[in-house]
């Protein structure tokens, strides 16, 4: 069993019609409109909703914020590779898939989820090994877009890599030391885009599978962006230039 917390969380689990829900749960004394809408929702899917001392919630969800509400479900339903290339978004002209190597902590990939969808993107890939997977955390961070775009979890990456250029993608590695800058760049088509773990970054063999390597020019003292940032950057950047205007 797998516990959502949060308003906007448990709101956009339930607006995506998505996954397993089981029940909701809200604390005593509970309202706001945050609240009256999922109970409106959870009523419209005929879903069970608890009311119970908000010790209870306190226990379910440990140490999280649950803002006295939580969504019980079954465990998050990965996607296949196969379903996130057909999930093209009707808006764009081009797939786009964001694949990432090693992502360990579930804030990064909530927020990386987040605008993966926000920036219209068929999916996201992760490995199933030395990375996190979609969590409660995760869902939090992603603010709900999580259950609005597919996940799928693989055991290999280069060899994920590989299957989405077999499809015609041209793949992008997000690398810090690149002499491709991000200006300089030429986007056509349907793209993959790799971003590497908070640390490491990519790995040297996924490296290799990358068509091209780009880094996003820097002029500040510190010398790198975080995770979810640099990918916020080019995932616009991306849709930018691959938009017809």
């Amino acid at each position: 069993m797998q516990v959502i917390y949060g308003i906007h969380p448990v709101l956009e689990t339930l607006r995506s019609e998505a996954g397993d829900i089981r029940r909701i749960v809200v604390a005593e004394g509970r309202r706001g409109g945050g609240v009256k809408r999922i109970l409106e929702l959870a009523a419209a899917r005929g879903i069970a909703v608890d009311v119970r001392r908000r010790e209870d919630l306190d226990r379910q969800a440990g140490t999280a914020a649950h803002q006295g509400v939580l969504c019980l479900c079954g465990e998050f339903v990965y996607a296949t590779l196969d379903d996130i290339v057909a999930n093209r978004h009707p808006a764009f002209p081009g797939s786009l898939v964001l694949l990432l190597d090693g992502i360990e902590d579930p804030r990064n990939l909530g927020s990386l989820v987040r605008s993966a969808h926000c920036f219209g993107a068929n999916g996201v890939v992760i490995p199933r090994d030395r990375a996190c997977g979609v969590t409660p955390a995760v869902l939090k961070a992603s603010a709900g877009a999580a259950g609005h775009l597919p996940v799928a979890r693989v055991v290999n990456l280069s060899q994920a890599i590989e299957f989405l250029k077999e499809k015609g993608f041209w793949i992008y590695g997000a690398d810090a030391g690149a002499d491709t800058g991000l200006g300089s760049a030429r986007f056509a088509g349907d793209i993959g885009l790799v971003m590497g773990s908070e640390g490491r970054g990519i790995r040297p063999l996924v490296r290799k599978h990358c068509d091209v390597l780009l880094s996003i020019p820097l002029f500040g003292k510190v010398d790198s962006l975080n995770v979810s940032v640099a990918a916020g950057i080019l995932l616009h950047e991306i849709r930018r230039r691959t938009t017809p205007r």
